[in-house]
């Protein structure tokens, strides 16, 4: 029982550390996108989730050495160009967001296609084994419901980023992102309650280790 108490702990101090970083972020990230008057400082801001992604593969990779050289040699490169990142760092920041949930779009999209097995149902497949014909229904519907909240945040960022001033886009991509995450993520789950018996239900949680389930035998299968 303490054992189990602990390792509840544990993820509880781990998410509630991963939901801190990442609020903060999202205000540092505000602050640098709204300014009327670029710096260097808001340019780190904008850099950083990239070069921490790079080091990141980098160090996991198993040519380890080679790809930290390539790495540091970007940051080189960067460094030569600071000044224009300094004036532009603002398209970092929606490379980063437009970027990253489009590409979302796709993944989510392109297990859609025919023959194909829905991204949703995959994950459901890891939790429950085989799918009930209700269940195998619903996950293709949430995958569609997904995929289209991708795309459709993907390509209102871009519109207000092009359309409107830097601070309101910068509320959409920087400040809204998170909540409306969560509301994604409970209308979805309100959804499943409503449409699946207790028996086919899965939580938000359980979604979560799916996903970095499928994410660790995708790994696992790459030569």
């Amino acid at each position: 029982m303490k054992a189990e108490w602990a390792t509840r702990l544990k993820q509880a101090v781990r998410w509630g550390g991963l939901l801190t970083l990442g609020i903060a972020y999202a205000l540092l990230s505000h602050r640098a996108a709204a300014s009327s008057t670029p710096d260097l400082q808001g340019a780190l801001v904008a850099l950083a989730p990239l070069l921490a992604l790079a080091f990141m593969l980098a160090w996991r990779s198993r040519q380890r050495a080679l790809m930290l050289a390539l790495s540091l040699a970007a940051c080189t490169v960067i460094y030569g160009v600071k000044s224009w990142l300094v004036a532009h760092y603002n398209w970092v920041f929606l490379l980063q967001h437009a970027g990253t949930y489009a590409l979302l779009c796709l993944a989510f999209g392109k297990t859609l296609q025919r023959g194909g097995t829905p991204m949703i149902s995959r994950f459901a497949s890891i939790v429950h084994g085989s799918l009930t014909p209700a269940l195998a229904r619903y996950t293709r519907a949430a995958t569609w419901s997904w995929t289209f909240y991708f795309g459709a945040t993907a390509g209102l960022s871009l519109l207000l980023f092009w359309l409107a001033p830097a601070a309101i886009w910068s509320t959409f991509a920087n400040l809204m992102g998170i909540p409306l995450l969560g509301l994604m993520f409970v209308g979805e789950y309100a959804a499943r309650c409503y449409v699946l018996p207790a028996s086919d239900r899965a939580g938000p949680l359980a979604a979560i280790r799916a996903y970095r389930q499928a994410s660790a035998q995708d790994k696992a299968r790459r030569p």
